[in-house]
């Protein structure tokens, strides 16, 4: 306990699955932590639970709307989230939706969403926040990537590219940040008992489950600490990496 006291800590996504899950943890760890939720539908109401639940337990927490494939959206959220809770030390970009089609089949507006969301999204609030962990020479940068990325799924072109690329500009970051005090890196889950993935037709999510050796889709709970640790000051000679928790799925 305490390994982001003191710290401010963005999720984006943290509404349900693997964000909300990571807002809480960052809590537990000392973090005042901003739940970012898209402004759609019942999900402010979701972000305020995550929120009570935080301030229950003794923590800190902002829920705040954006839709972090829209530039403005996301720059006003960090100035929000910065006013209410300080500035950013911590942005986990966790946000993500899943749709299936074969290649041929993938509608452009799904591709284009799909992309938005995953890779225009981590891209635009890790561009909000840098200028401010250089200024301060301080801060850490968690991005979400798939196994996926590396081995590829049948119906998930748009998404195993979103998180292809997603490690690849992680690696890039990791390069211009050079020896200053950020850090950027990865974490690359397997399939995880989300509602991301409840939504997927049951024989894919069976054919998934069949493949991985544990012979189980993951909780949340085995991929958080995952976030945890890459968040806190152990993870400070950790640059450009990735950490996949996985049932062993994949092998790096």
């Amino acid at each position: 306990m305490g390994k982001l006291e003191g710290r401010t800590a963005l999720v984006t996504g943290a509404t349900s699955g693997i964000g909300r899950g990571v807002a809480i943890a960052y809590a537990a760890e000392g973090a005042r932590v901003a739940v970012n939720y898209p402004p759609i539908a019942g999900q402010a109401e979701a972000a305020e639970g995550v929120c009570a639940e935080i301030r229950e337990s003794g923590g800190k927490a902002l829920a705040v709307a954006a839709d972090v494939s829209d530039a403005k959206a996301v720059s006003a959220m960090v100035a929000q989230v910065e006013a209410a809770l300080g500035p950013v030390d911590v942005l986990a970009n966790v946000a993500g939706i899943a749709v299936s089609a074969p290649l041929e089949d993938i509608d452009v507006a799904d591709w284009d969403r799909v992309i938005a969301v995953h890779l225009k999204g981590t891209f635009l609030c890790t561009q909000a926040v840098l200028p401010g962990m250089y200024q301060r020479d301080y801060g850490k940068i968690i991005n979400t990537a798939s196994q996926l990325a590396y081995k590829g799924a049948p119906g998930f072109a748009h998404y195993t590219a979103a998180k292809g690329g997603i490690l690849a500009l992680t690696r890039t970051l990791s390069l211009e940040i050079g020896a200053r005090n950020v850090n950027a890196n990865v974490v690359a889950p397997g399939a995880t008992r989300t509602p991301m993935v409840d939504g997927l037709p049951a024989d894919i999510v069976e054919a998934i489950r069949a493949s991985i050796p544990k012979g189980r889709l993951a909780e949340v709970e085995d991929i958080v600490p995952a976030y945890v640790f890459l968040a806190s000051d152990d993870a400070r000679h950790f640059v450009g990496q990735c950490l996949t928790p996985n049932g062993g799925d994949v092998f790096l």
